[in-house]
């Protein structure tokens, strides 16, 4: 056997040795209990994530439904989840910018959008706040032949979608880190 070989040997060796030491302390996030205590699913299902609160048929409430949504799916798998143990507020704000110019036509080609979230986390059965956060999402969405309004606006559609889903993606991951770690 050479040197290098007997190198990697050890290496290996080293690896197997370490693994087997930390495997006793990982446990999946998602996993069952076996001591009885709920599991990070059972907890996420029990947060309540009320209803649309901005003015009927405007964007913020259509924005507002698509973040819903999408964090109901993440939370629960479903439109309901378990009885509430916690409620979700959530407040956003959204922005909209234009990025490159078309110089002929003074109409912009790219554009940004923006959804900046605070949200709060509240114990039902203390009434009191136990997590607070913010987040925020960018996407940049092209506008394909300037003056076709349809394309323009089903781009910026679909940019609010992709907003939206970073919203609820990035809430869900901040809820579970909380509800594992307890801060």
């Amino acid at each position: 056997m050479s040197l290098a070989s007997t190198r990697i040997a050890a290496r290996l060796l080293a690896v197997a040795a370490l693994a087997a030491l930390t495997a006793g302390c990982f446990q999946p996030m998602y996993a069952e209990r076996t001591d009885g205590t709920p599991g990070l699913r059972e907890k996420l299902m029990g947060v309540e994530v009320p209803p649309v609160d901005k003015p009927n048929a405007s964007r913020e409430a259509r924005i507002q439904v698509e973040v819903r949504n999408a964090l109901a799916f993440k939370l629960y798998g479903s439109a309901t989840g378990m009885p509430p143990t916690h409620r979700l507020v959530l407040r956003f704000t959204t922005s909209r910018s234009s990025l490159i110019l078309d110089p002929n036509t003074a109409l912009p080609s790219s554009e940004n959008y923006g959804i900046d979230a605070q949200y709060n986390l509240i114990e039902l059965a203390t009434n009191k706040s136990v997590m607070t956060g913010t987040t925020f999402s960018r996407v940049s969405y092209d506008i394909p032949g300037q003056l076709q309004r349809f394309a323009r606006a089903r781009a910026f559609r679909d940019a609010e979608d992709r907003a939206a889903h970073e919203i609820a993606e990035n809430i869900q991951t901040r809820l579970a880190s909380y509800f594992v770690a307890g801060t």
